[in-house]
């Protein structure tokens, strides 16, 4: 009883934030979080809009971040995107830093799930938005929300969900400023 004690401490209170549970596996042991998710346009059937995808990654979440997916799972409308345009820099819509490099941004075609793939990974302690350009807002006003999941780097990465991301598309919307 007191070895299970100890143990659990231990692991309460240990640096090591990233775990490797065997088999290769890699996951992260403290979550990212998942900012915001915000477009410069919320009129419905515009085109020339970007959406804003914006990750927290904790100082001490000591592994960094390989992949980040993001999956449309409510809205009347399927929205489609030029992944091609697709961009990611450090900081905030209005308050850019440095571009991040892309090794790919693909569509799984089953689950119309979108993977933006870093290379090299995202280092923790980094705010960073990803940029998409969708082909145009939907027709249908209502809300359309994104789940958003983070992969670590190394062996086998597990992903873990960070949330939803909900955005409120009208016959009038907004302007981003």
């Amino acid at each position: 009883m007191f070895r299970v004690l100890i143990t659990s401490m231990i692991l309460m209170v240990s640096p090591v934030l990233a775990l490797d549970i065997g088999s290769d596996i890699t996951l992260f042991n403290k979550s990212p979080r998942l900012v915001d998710l915000i477009t410069t346009l919320s009129r419905i059937r515009v085109q020339g809009a970007t959406y804003y995808v914006t990750v927290e990654l904790p100082p001490d979440i000591d592994e960094s971040l390989q992949q980040l997916t993001i999956q449309q799972t409510q809205g009347i409308d399927t929205i489609s995107f030029y992944l091609e345009d697709t961009i990611a820099f450090e900081g905030k819509p209005l308050d850019r830093h440095h571009a991040l490099n892309l090794a790919r941004v693909k569509r799984n075609l089953d689950n119309n799930q979108i993977a933006v793939i870093f290379d090299p990974p995202i280092p923790p302690g980094k705010t960073f938005t990803v940029a998409f350009k969708p082909k145009s807002n939907p027709a249908m006003s209502g809300n359309y929300q994104f789940a958003v999941t983070a992969y670590p780097a190394g062996k086998n990465p597990q992903g873990l969900y960070l949330g939803l991301g909900r955005l409120f598309f009208e016959q009038k919307g907004d302007r981003f400023p």
